[in-house]
């Protein structure tokens, strides 16, 4: 067990090392560095971390993190309202926007289906998607799938396809350009580019 000279870095460490991936070394070279700053700069780190906690809300329509109840990608005029990025969570969205490929809509599940874990469909925002494309049936035109190419993301994609496809919506899926049992992302630019833009219909994968 590391002994520490301050309390107070001590107890700093501990909250750093609280982090995913993040270890008491690596915690303790962080906290050194935050106290190399003047202290305007600590100030200006804290405050950020504050008003994310504080003003942080989730997208009621799509789940993603705004600072409004519908978030810019929902609410902006230059986006395809006709079709809906089914994706895990916001990383993926960051790495589907870096791509420039897609313009359309999401949804956040906020995970897969994964019995192991204990997730089933009811921990996910599976009823707010059907619920949403119900809602805008004459407009939707495509559902599009782009979840992990695990075991788990598979059979999320399966379940996701028989309660969508009776409700006459188009489904496809993301190309498997990215290796199986990746997640979407770690996938490079250009490979997740070309997953979307060379998507197939859920169907075809079933059928063969």
């Amino acid at each position: 067990m590391e002994t520490f000279s301050s309390k107070l870095l001590q107890a700093a460490v501990e909250e750093f090392s609280r982090l995913p991936g993040i270890g008491k070394k690596t915690a303790l070279r962080l906290v050194l560095h935050l106290l190399k700053q003047d202290a305007a700069a600590v100030s200006r780190f804290s405050e950020s971390i504050e008003r994310l906690r504080r003003e942080v809300v989730y997208c009621k329509q799509c789940f993603n993190i705004s600072e409004k109840d519908i978030c810019e990608i929902c609410r902006s005029p230059r986006r395809d309202t006709t079709t809906i990025c089914v994706v895990e969570d916001l990383r993926d969205i960051i790495a589907i926007e870096n791509t420039g490929q897609y313009h359309g809509l999401y949804h956040i599940l906020g995970g897969v289906i994964s019995p192991i874990e204990g997730v089933g469909p009811n921990d996910l925002h599976v009823g707010a998607l059907l619920e949403r494309i119900a809602n805008d049936s004459t407009n939707l035109k495509e559902i599009i799938l782009a979840l992990s190419t695990t075991m788990e993301g598979d059979t999320t994609n399966f379940y996701l396809y028989r309660k969508i496809q009776p409700m006459g919506v188009n489904i496809s899926v993301i190309a498997r350009g990215i290796a199986i049992g990746n997640e979407i992302e770690y996938a490079d630019e250009v490979t997740l580019g070309r997953s979307i833009l060379n998507r197939t219909p859920y169907e075809n994968l079933i059928t063969k």
